[in-house]
């Protein structure tokens, strides 16, 4: 098994082929999802709703992300680890700078952050350091109260227009890789034709080059109803490695999200 790093990932879209990425937060499932060939893994803030039990991704500090981070490093030695940036950790470049130095030795190869046009000098800043990036647009769940709640985004021409340039101004500032969350299809399709960068989807349709979900959604362990946009695996399966497996399998044949996954 080879180490995925972002020339892996770029090799994969030049390609065409399809990769995964799966949220997790501790080293057990760390373990199973390398073994299941998932070329990336995000420690996402999603915790504070998965793990802690929060109703946002608000609460989760920057010391509980670096926790998390080193968990699933250990368990993991072949999987790109991808950390989010919690709530308020970077409303400044140098505050970014800080908390993004903080994850990268925690055990991250790339950290997460959400928002548009506002964040295009502190990732120009960030890359200009060798720090990777990922950006994540769309519905930006830090942002779940200035959007009145977890709803689609881009369906209206001016908004969907915005999105795009905002990609485009994130690929242009160094950012490496792109998350879409909960944008409709053909938005999807073309903002990933638009980049050179992989963009990942997750409620996005199938047009992205690569989708991931929250290991606990995938699972069917999700105390409250699984968003439209994932599926059960281990009811297809009962046993959670073999889940993986055929998460990671059908996103790579594109089986997975079908057409009932997305929106429009």
């Amino acid at each position: 098994m080879r180490k995925v790093t972002i020339n892996t990932l770029n090799t994969m879209k030049q390609n065409g082929e399809k990769f995964s990425v799966i949220a997790a937060y501790d080293a057990s499932f760390s373990t199973l999802i390398e073994q299941a060939g998932v070329e990336c893994l995000l420690v996402g803030d999603s915790l504070g709703m998965t793990v802690q039990g929060y109703d946002t991704t608000v609460p989760v500090t920057l010391e509980q992300m670096c926790y998390h981070i080193e968990c699933v490093r250990r368990g993991n030695n072949h999987s790109l680890i991808i950390g989010d940036m919690p709530f308020g950790s970077y409303n400044s470049i140098d505050e970014s700078l800080v908390t993004a130095t903080a994850l990268m030795q925690a055990g991250a190869h790339m950290v997460k952050l959400e928002g548009g046009e506002w964040l295009i000098d502190t990732v120009a800043a960030m890359s200009d350091r060798g720090i990777p990036v990922c950006a994540h647009l769309g519905l930006t769940p830090q942002s779940v109260n200035k959007l009145g709640g977890y709803r689609v985004q881009g369906r209206e021409p001016e908004a969907a227009e915005q999105l795009l340039r905002d990609a485009l101004d994130l690929q242009r500032a160094g950012a490496d890789l792109l998350v879409l969350e909960c944008v409709p299809t053909p938005l999807a399709q073309e903002v990933t034709n638009a980049l050179s960068i992989p963009v990942i989807g997750i409620g996005a349709g199938h047009l992205t080059d690569a989708q991931i979900l929250v290991i606990y959604d995938m699972l069917g362990i999700t105390p409250n109803k699984i968003p439209k946009f994932s599926k059960n695996f281990l009811s297809e399966t009962a046993d959670v490695a073999e889940a993986l497996k055929v998460f990671h399998s059908q996103v790579a044949s594109g089986e997975f999200p079908g057409p009932e996954h997305g929106f429009k």
